[in-house]
This record gives structure tokens, sequence and C-alpha cells, in this order.
């Protein structure tokens, strides 16, 4: 099913006012229904490699499968869908690359990056994410995250050392406790959830989050949601306004219509074939 009718999508991505050049990579394929932002991290140029090599691992793949496979079609080894699997693969494949190429390149040694992956199928939306990237929802007027940080300071907050309002204005704020290609292995967080039309949902780098709080967020999202490229623009525009520490990026995803997965009995015959 080609979602481009029925997911409007808007991006935007910026240095900020601090650094030189941009660590942070964005890509979306709207007829798959899949978004991707990566954070990057490490030496002279080594993060933007990292996240550019997340992006397009991801993206390329999928790409490759989702033209002769839906994520709805059921594995017949565990009889379970097999877009968790398919996301999750694709990932580690992601982070088997960059980790390789940190290894056998000494300019590149220790880079890695942040990762959330947004596939939406079937009124559903599957995310998985690695770091302090995160993903958000806007749904009838409520506005809340939906990742948790991997991150020394979320774990802080988890076990009661810092309170959420001291945390914003904690230092160290970008260490993060799971990132893509930094080990060999890693175990990206994936969770799904009913999407309904109307939802809008954000994907961010840190550089977002940590210059404008929630309730600033929502409120843009409420007053420009009408139209998402304006949107996007002027959340970057609010991160810089704040400071700009940090390279900053977002991509806005509009559900504008229910997208069930094909279910006739064609269908479903030519699923198990497969």
């Amino acid at each position: 099913m080609d979602l481009a009718q029925v997911l409007e999508i808007a991006s935007c991505t910026d240095p900020g006012m601090v650094r030189s050049h941009n660590e942070d990579s964005i890509a979306a394929d709207a007829a798959n229904g899949l978004v991707v932002l990566a954070d990057g991290m490490g030496g002279y140029n080594a993060g933007e490699v990292a996240s550019g090599m997340a992006t397009t691992v991801i993206i390329t793949e999928m790409q490759q499968i989702l033209a002769n496979a839906t994520p709805y079609q059921i594995d017949p080894r565990t009889n379970q869908e097999i877009a968790k699997r398919l996301v999750r693969e694709q990932v580690l494949k992601a982070n088997t690359s960059i980790y390789q190429a940190a290894q056998s390149q000494p300019q590149y040694a220790g880079m890695g990056t942040t990762l959330v992956v947004a596939l939406f199928y079937d009124n559903r939306v599957l995310v998985a994410h690695l770091g302090d990237s995160r993903l958000y929802l806007q749904r009838q007027g409520r506005f809340r995250q939906l990742t948790r940080d991997h991150s020394l300071l979320q774990e802080q907050i988890d076990s009661g050392l810092i309170t959420p309002e001291q945390a914003k204005h904690a230092q160290h704020k970008n260490l993060v406790t799971r990132a893509l290609g930094i080990d060999p292995s890693v175990e990206p967080e994936i969770h799904e959830y009913a999407a309904k039309p109307g939802d809008l949902y954000l994907l961010c780098s840190d550089g977002l989050c940590d210059m404008v709080g929630d309730d600033d967020i929502a409120m843009t999202l409420q007053a420009l949601g009408g139209n998402l490229n304006m949107a996007a623009q002027h959340l970057v525009q609010m991160a810089n306004d704040n400071g700009g520490r940090d390279n900053v990026s977002v991509i806005l995803v509009r559900v504008l219509r229910e997208y069930p997965g094909a279910r006739g009995v064609m269908a479903k015959v030519f699923a198990w074939l497969k």
C-alpha cells in the first residue's frame, strides 16, 4: 500500500548556532511509511558519517524488503507479523556497518549515533529507538513523549537521584547509555502503537528538546500544525533563538486517514506462499 497519500511529512535540520557542521541525519520514505532520524557523535565529521550511514542503511534496506513484503505479513516460523523483526534486523545491520567502519578507519574511531525509526502500517506505528533522540505524539490536544531516553540523566531520574525539574538544568545532558555503532551488538527498544487519523508525530534530536520545553513544542504544534513545513521550521528556529547549542532536527508526520492492511483472501494466500 502506497502511504504517500495517507501520511503528510515535513522535516527540517540545521547545524544550530554553535556547531560548525551538522551531525544529524534525517530521511523519509512516505510511500512505505518510513521515517528515520539520527544524531551522530564522534570526532570531526565522524558523527555525521555515523548518522548518515544509519539513515541510509535502514531506508535502503527497508525499501528493498518492502518492495516484496508487507509489514503485517505473518512469519510462518513465529506466527507473528514480521514488522518488528524487519526493523530490528535493519537497525542491527546499520550498527554493524558503523561499528566496522569505526574499527577499520582511525578517523572514525568511536563514532556512533542515536536513532529513532518509525514505520507506519496497518493503522499502527512501530517505533524503534536508541539514545536520547525522541518521538512525541500530539493527539486531540494532548502532547506526550512516547520514547524514553537511554541516557544517564534518565537513569538518575528513574532512580530518584534528581527530579525531572532538576534534570532540565543538569549538566552533561548528552551522555547516552545506548547508541548505534559503539559496540559490536546493540538492542534497540521497540514498541508499537495504534495510530489514528489526525495524529501528529514528532521525531527530534536532543538539539530541540534541550533548547525548547515540551509545553512550548506542544503550543507550536497546536498553533502551526495546519502547515507542517512552517511548524518544522519554526521549531528549529525556536531552538536556535534559545541558544542553538547543538544541531537540531525535526520530522513531523500527520496521519490523514486510516490505512488498514489489505487482508482479502488472495492477500492472505499470497502472504502465506511468500
